[in-house]
């Protein structure tokens, strides 16, 4: 086993749980809320940014982007030059969705976050309308992003020579 494949593992198996969480949103999560009120869509967002700011969501978030890092610099090093461009390719994608993470989702769930439940329904309404016309657009770009760097990863794996 090569210096480069622990981290080049590591890397897939983060890239595919932040692929499949981005996508469960876009497939389960938002279309079902979308079924409630608004009331129930805003509190339950809030609910869920909450819950998601933990230490196992941070360590495959930043594990993602670190190990891809390092297996790109390790397959480098060795001379994987195939492998490495794949690698490098993911990060570049996951640094795309890094990006939309920290610039648009994250700010979106702060100002959730912060306008609380207003109790008036046009308010409710408006907070749901305005947070959402923004948030699943950028939430399917991530999934995109990192579907595609999770590919790109599979394609390094199987271009290491052994």
């Amino acid at each position: 086993m090569s210096t480069a494949q622990p981290a080049l593992y590591a890397a897939t198996i983060a890239m595919g749980l932040s692929a499949g969480l981005y996508f469960s949103f876009d497939v389960s999560v938002m279309p079902g809320l979308d079924r409630g009120d608004d009331h129930t869509y805003v509190a339950a967002m809030q609910n869920i940014n909450e819950a998601i700011e933990n230490g196992l969501f941070g360590l495959v978030f930043f594990g993602a982007f670190l190990a891809t890092g390092v297996a790109g610099s390790r397959l480098t090093r060795i001379g994987q030059r195939t492998a490495a461009r794949w690698t490098w390719a993911a990060l570049a994608l996951y640094t795309t969705a890094v990006i939309l993470t920290l610039r648009v989702n994250v700010p979106l769930n702060k100002r959730l976050a912060a306008a609380g439940l207003p109790q008036a329904v046009g308010e409710l309404a408006d907070l749901r309308r305005t947070f959402k016309e923004t948030w699943v657009p950028s939430n399917a770009a991530r999934t995109l992003a990192c579907t595609a760097a999770l590919l790109c990863l599979g394609r390094a794996l199987s271009t290491l020579r052994h």
